[in-house]
């Protein structure tokens, strides 16, 4: 029991009824540990995989993992560490989020031990009188005691019903999955806690509440978070992965190899008798490994140290025709031949980098963005920035 409680433990910021988990585990009980998440976005990011390697970690302990896809509850929006009301999804865009959320989960946890989950199971078929008798557990003064609900508050800032009644959705979620534990990041306490006392007044043993801490994103400072545009996600391409992580500070490296490579302080500690870079490179390989496969890991590792230690150009890259990009000319602009990759989100963004001398034609920078180019009889090399190569053929 002592053993599981240690790793259990291991990161956590706050473990609410670790006592009672306790007696749980060594009465031999296999616990429900239950996650949920909103499919809000498309896309999970490595600030969810803190929790989900905290939820296989209990798999691997022999517990089952009862995963949520808060679909319901998507189109309310969880109004946690919110300054403003989320912008409201429909019903058509959660599912089309939700349809990748789980070949995504399953990259980190155990398919074959996985319970999943749709909260539309049960709160779509609660009439108006459940919803208010859901309603009546809870007082506006127990509500106001949520740091941001307080904030909003005091500045005058709208609060809505409907975001009050989040926090009882997700609590409802776990009365009706019976969970033991619920995971969360520290700003889904609250969220928790009201599953904690939802179940107690059902008459059920109260689930222990385990929150992890935010991850912080690529700029170092803010949570990594889609809003943010600092995250990086499960499903980035193993080049963008691995370019992202090895741009991190090494402060924000050594928060990565402690909450997404589980390594502990000791190990962290031999690690940081090395090169910085080297053991920036060494995770950057592990993670693109953990999604892609060792091979791809390496294979990004060589064609990093190719481009930035050799200063040698990549063999693989994205190639595009003079014609697709021309629409067909025998001359064109450089910078709308290069928007017409799609690569940069606009010709503004092109013409800065190539007054800023960040963009190299055939390895010589051009710093004209109006330079007229005659179709090739070979191909060229573009490179813009340090991370970015495409070849434009005849």
């Amino acid at each position: 029991m002592e053993n599981q409680l240690e790793i259990i433990s291991q990161n956590a910021d706050t473990f609410i009824g670790k006592d009672e988990l306790g007696e749980k585990i060594a009465k031999g009980k296999k616990l429900r540990v239950k996650l949920g998440v909103d499919p809000t976005r498309p896309d999970l990011t490595f600030g969810h995989m803190v929790v989900f390697n905290k939820l296989r970690q209990f798999q691997d302990l022999g517990h089952d993992a009862v995963l949520i896809i808060g679909d319901y509850t998507a189109c309310v929006g969880d109004p946690s560490g919110r300054s403003v009301a989320r912008p409201i999804l429909t019903p058509e865009e959660v599912s089309k989020n939700a349809e990748t959320y789980l070949e995504q989960a399953f990259k980190i946890l155990n398919r074959e031990k996985t319970e999943v989950h749709y909260n539309s199971e049960w709160l779509s078929k609660m009439t108006f009188a459940d919803t208010l008798d859901l309603a009546r557990k809870m007082t506006v003064a127990r509500m106001l005691e949520r740091d941001d609900f307080a904030k909003r508050y005091a500045e005058n800032t709208p609060i809505s019903i409907v975001e009050f009644l989040y926090p009882l959705m997700q609590g409802y979620d776990s009365v009706m999955v019976e969970s033991d534990v619920e995971l969360g990041g520290t700003d889904q306490l609250f969220n928790n806690l009201v599953g904690r006392d939802l179940q107690r007044e059902a008459g059920m043993s109260p689930q222990a509440v385990l929150t992890m801490p935010l991850l912080v994103g690529l700029d170092g400072t803010k949570k990594m978070s889609k809003s943010y545009g600092n995250y990086i996600a499960f499903n980035d391409s193993p080049k963008d992965m691995f370019g992202k992580i090895m741009s991190v500070s090494d402060d924000t490296m050594w928060t990565y190899y402690k909450y997404l490579m589980l390594y502990g302080d000791s190990v962290i500690e031999r690690l940081k008798t090395e090169h910085p870079m080297a053991a920036k490179k060494k995770l950057a390989c592990l993670l693109v490994a953990m999604f892609y496969g060792m091979e791809a890991g390496r294979a990004e590792l060589e064609n990093f140290e190719k481009v930035f230690s050799k200063n040698e150009i990549p063999e693989s890259m994205s190639e595009f025709h003079w014609d697709s990009l021309s629409s067909g000319k025998d001359d064109e602009t450089l910078v709308n031949l290069i928007s017409a990759t799609s690569i940069f989100p606009s010709k503004k963004e092109i013409r800065r980098l190539i007054e800023q001398g960040a963009i190299k034609m055939d390895s010589q920078k051009v710093g004209d963005p109006f330079l007229s180019l005659q179709r090739p009889e070979k191909p060229i090399v573009i490179q813009a920035g340090k991370r970015v190569f495409f070849r434009i053929l005849p």
